[in-house]
């Protein structure tokens, strides 16, 4: 039996697809269930349970000898949130409970961390970095590194255990993140919706106007390290998880207009002032940690992702 937590989101839901596929059809879903749209990434999947986020720690306790493996997805990923208490609960309290009942019952564990850790990447992108010395900047990133720090610092921990710091992720089943969603649905309901798309303006000498970099990673290829990482069970560690390679806002842009077979229309708009001090110009995950423990699995390239994204999933409204 597998556990995915936020197995009704974007990559819970993707990752369920995935291991049903791959012929893994005892996986127990736990999130809150509550959205109807959040619900349609259930559909064609198979489930032995759907359990609510609140009742799961009980729910483990009465069936822990039947669980092999557990996928902690689920977090509160709003990044223009400021409510501190809402991540120090669902971000960091609930994580740590999961960490301890996986120590407790003798479970495997990956969960999902964050390149929000890295803040504006003043000391680069390396998983081997301390998450002492990063300054994230905003309450969700620093949800995300307490807890790394705290996993790291604990004497008793899960006999395999792996934290991924999920760059920009990209691809279907994010249907319903609304405002969060990546930056490539957002192109393809604008470009649909007036047939042009708005960039933000570069703020910094060191850029030009829509060639802010960043590494954007399709959802495909996440799932396929999150299963590779639960059939390898070696290597503990924090490891980042994205393509490896930054690419321009321009790039995705054009390669959004090129899947829709429309030609680019692109216009650049201030970059609001509240976010200015806070925008990131470039991210870019060092995969070579991942590399080192053997999964060599190629990546999907920028045009690529959104050229399977755009054509089988958006213009068709489907899910993974």
């Amino acid at each position: 039996m597998i556990v995915v937590t936020g197995a009704a989101g974007f990559v819970g839901s993707c990752l369920i697809s995935l291991l049903n596929q791959q012929g893994y059809k005892d996986v127990v879903a736990v999130d809150d269930f509550s959205s109807e749209t959040k619900n349609k990434n259930f559909e064609n999947k198979r489930l032995t349970a759907k359990i609510h986020r609140n009742d799961f720690f009980r729910w483990l306790d009465e069936n822990e000898k039947f669980v092999q493996f557990i996928f902690h997805i689920g977090a509160r990923t709003d990044t223009t949130e400021f409510d501190v208490s809402i991540f120090n609960t669902l971000n960091l309290e609930y994580s740590k409970k999961v960490w301890e009942k996986c120590v407790q019952y003798g479970l495997p564990l990956v969960y999902a961390s964050s390149a929000a850790t890295y803040g504006m990447g003043e000391h680069g992108y390396s998983d081997n970095l301390s998450p002492s010395v990063l300054k994230p900047l905003n309450p969700y990133g620093h949800s995300k590194n307490d807890f790394d720090k705290w996993a790291l610092e604990q004497e008793r921990k899960p006999y395999f255990w792996a934290g991924l710091k999920f760059f920009n992720v990209y691809g279907p089943n994010e249907y319903h993140k609304g405002r969060m969603a990546s930056v490539i649905f957002h192109a393809y309901k604008q470009i649909i919706d007036s047939g042009k798309l708005n960039l933000f303006q570069s703020h910094n000498s060191l850029f030009k106007d829509g060639e802010q970099m960043r590494d954007f990673v399709y959802v495909k290829d996440v799932i396929n390290v999150c299963l590779f990482l639960m059939e390898h069970r070696k290597n503990n560690g924090i490891y980042n998880l994205g393509s490896g390679k930054a690419r321009t806002f321009l790039d995705l842009a054009n390669h959004t207009f090129s899947a829709l077979n429309k030609k680019p229309d692109i216009h650049f708009i201030p970059t609001p002032e509240d976010i200015r001090g806070k925008y990131q110009y470039f991210t870019e995950a060092d995969m070579q940690k991942l590399y080192s423990i053997g999964y060599n699995k190629p990546f999907y390239s920028l045009e690529e992702g959104v050229k399977d994204y755009v054509k089988n999933y958006l213009m068709k409204n489907s899910y993974f």
